[in-house]
């Protein structure tokens, strides 16, 4: 009987010291830690990436220019888009999307050739083969080389701070856009223009521009 008052006794003193009965191994060891999962940020940034949206650039790529670097995929595909374009017939360039669906627009357009006629209305669309073209013609970025958004983005100021820019960088950007573009661009502080992604396997993501 005194031993079980005895234990009794320890037991409640333990309860107040608020250690009474818990494991050893709950007190010593931590659960096992979550996945490393990347920010929220920077999920949404790779997503962006991947569509076509601005994404402020974090380093400074490297800008290619010799064609013989573009895998064979890439490399077919911005051939026959740079032939559609330079056909003028916008139906040409919209089959070529057929094969991949490419972002086009960030609203709920369905139709490219009617989406570029409204934009262009004073030339019924065509401006923008020669956009195209314009933009395939110029230097380019291979960006999140290694991952599942690796792409080739034409054109290179796609992944460059504006300011940044040399003057001979500068005569380059005014082949594409006008000094009034450029003006408001600079507010961003990165091109807004029209920028067009091939995937490494030759798939045309995206040809678009605003945000």
């Amino acid at each position: 009987m005194l031993l079980r008052i005895g234990f009794r006794l320890v037991v409640l003193a333990l309860v107040a010291s608020g250690s009474a009965l818990v494991p050893i191994g709950l007190r010593s060891e931590t659960s096992p830690p979550e996945p490393s999962q990347p920010p929220a940020s920077e999920q949404k940034s790779a997503a962006d990436k991947g569509k076509g949206h601005l994404v402020p650039p974090s380093t400074v790529p490297e800008i290619i220019t010799d064609l013989s670097r573009l895998p064979a995929p890439v490399a077919r595909t911005r051939e026959r888009l740079i032939a559609a374009a330079r056909s003028g017939d916008l139906r040409q360039l919209a089959t070529l999307m057929s094969d991949s669906t490419p972002i086009f627009s960030f609203t709920d357009d369905k139709d490219p050739i009617a989406f570029w006629k409204a934009n262009y209305p004073d030339s019924d669309g065509v401006e923008v083969l020669s956009i195209l073209t314009m933009i395939l013609e110029s230097g380019f970025v291979r960006v999140d080389e290694g991952t599942a958004q690796e792409m080739y983005v034409w054109p290179y100021f796609v992944r460059m701070s504006l300011a940044t820019l040399t003057p001979q960088q500068k005569v380059e950007l005014f082949r594409i856009v006008t000094g009034g573009d450029y003006k408001d661009m600079m507010k961003l502080g990165v091109y807004a223009f029209y920028r067009l992604g091939i995937s490494p396997d030759g798939t045309w993501q995206f040809f678009v521009t605003g945000d």
